[in-house]
């Protein structure tokens, strides 16, 4: 029998680009006294861009300004950051971070190798099961779901929420008391995946898409999240009109697309109310979306973010057909809809317990509110939730419904209300902030 030879290639050759020529990064305090800078400059690859606004946007800071490039094989960025109290970055362990996560010994210096969530299969990282949920959005729902959970004795240590254009889409991270995976649990997990798509899909006439499934992956929380509803097609129909309705005049994001034709590109405009994580928002669409950016600007000025997109498709060509650009354009204004939040926000911090969140979205369901995001974490024995709400009969919510949630859930856990600003140059400092970090870094652990 003959012997057939394949070619060898050697593993340490897909990085020899970037040992040669490392990633460089700087911060700095010096140049400008109201923002700090910071500045990379690398070897361009497919999806850098969003990975290094994600490792930005994770630390809780804000980018009021970035100009990018990356014709050719380099990639070179200036970020303008302030941190969520709108002062310039001088805390060392965040500095250092930066410095670590973007240079050469950081999450740039590898390929990128982007790892989708599977639906197939039951994920347990670490102690921890993942859950992935998504559905037709209806008053309670969340409520319900929390039940499902505390009824079969699993308690949720982190989780990300969001709902936009009637549909709700969430990744749960679940524990139970159980050191491993024994014949009670595999079977509670069974019932309880049961129960769950029973609930999503409500009535039996029902035929919009809904699940929940068990997933495997790594990717970024707010990335899936993002991936769920593109796939969910939410950036098209019935409900899109009247849900854009209920948002105020200066929420409603202006999303514009041009022909550079001497430079070969695709320019896409954005202009809407700044809020925190835009960029990324709109980055992360566009990368899985199959576009490669090649220069950007991006700009706050007040309240408003003005955005400027230099792209192509990943096989080089341009947005040619009308149909394609109107594709981009309602995909990105799903995108930055899908974290507008109006109304209250809700921070509850409490001891760690099975049914917690199923106790707290009872509270709320009663009193006539509907959760449009919501966030989970878990530090230690300390749970740390936050709901953003409005009324569900779509009236604004009144100060003695405020009050009986303080009656309610302020006996027994920490309660901070929030009146959501509908204009900010710097989000909402205090607690509420930090959320974000805390789930992040949680998520960083079950992941490793």
């Amino acid at each position: 029998m003959a012997r057939s030879y394949g070619p060898y290639f050697d593993p340490e050759y897909e990085t020899l680009s970037i040992r040669i020529n490392p990633p460089r990064v700087s911060v700095d305090n010096a140049s400008y006294k109201d923002c700090t800078l910071v500045k990379v400059d690398s070897i361009n690859k497919p999806g850098i861009l969003l990975e290094v606004v994600q490792i930005l946007t994770d630390l809780d800071l804000v980018i009021t300004k970035a100009y990018i490039s990356s014709d050719g094989g380099w990639f070179m960025d200036v970020f303008h950051v302030i941190d969520q109290h709108g002062n310039k970055v001088t805390d060392s362990n965040t500095i250092g971070h930066i410095e670590k996560a973007l240079g050469p010994e950081g999450y740039t210096s590898g390929i990128l190798k982007t790892r989708p969530g599977r639906k197939a299969g039951v994920s347990s990282v670490g102690d921890h099961t993942t859950i992935e949920l998504i559905g037709r959005d209806r008053p309670g729902l969340l409520s319900e779901i929390s039940a499902v959970l505390a009824n079969l004795h699993f308690n949720v240590a982190a989780a990300e929420v969001w709902t936009h254009n009637r549909r709700i889409a969430c990744v749960l991270y679940i524990n139970d008391n159980c050191s491993s995976l024994d014949e009670d649990e595999e079977s509670r997990l069974c019932v309880m995946e049961e129960q769950l798509n029973n609930i999503l899909r409500g009535r039996e006439d029902d035929e919009s898409g809904a699940y929940a499934t068990f997933s495997v992956g790594s990717t970024h929380v707010d990335r899936r999240l993002h991936q769920m509803f593109f796939a969910d097609r939410d950036y098209e129909g019935g409900c899109l009109e009247m849900e854009i309705d209920q948002y105020p005049p200066n929420s409603k994001p202006e999303v514009r697309i041009e022909s550079c034709v001497e430079k070969g590109y695709s320019v896409v405009s954005v202009s809407c109310k700044d809020r925190p994580k835009l960029m990324f928002d709109i980055v992360c669409t566009l990368t899985d979306m199959q576009y490669a950016v090649f220069h950007a600007t991006i700009s706050s000025d007040g309240p408003s973010a003005s955005q400027e997109y230099f792209i192509r498709h990943m096989d080089g060509c341009t947005l040619e057909s009308e149909e394609e650009k109107d594709k981009v354009v309602k995909c990105l204004e799903a995108a930055i809809r899908r974290r507008i939040s109006e109304g209250f926000s809700l921070e509850l911090c409490a001891k760690d317990r099975v049914g917690l969140l199923s106790e707290v979205t009872r509270v709320l369901r009663e009193n006539g509110l509907s959760v449009t995001r919501a966030g989970v974490t878990t530090i230690g024995e300390k749970a740390k939730n936050f709901f953003y709400v409005r009324d569900a009969s779509g009236n604004p919510v009144e100060m003695k419904t405020i009050e009986r949630l303080h009656e309610e859930i302020g006996q027994t856990m920490k309660l901070n209300v929030k009146k959501v600003p509908t204009s900010a140059k710097v989000p909402v400092t205090g607690g509420l902030a930090k959320t974000s970090f805390f789930f992040g870094g949680l998520l960083e652990k079950f992941l490793t």
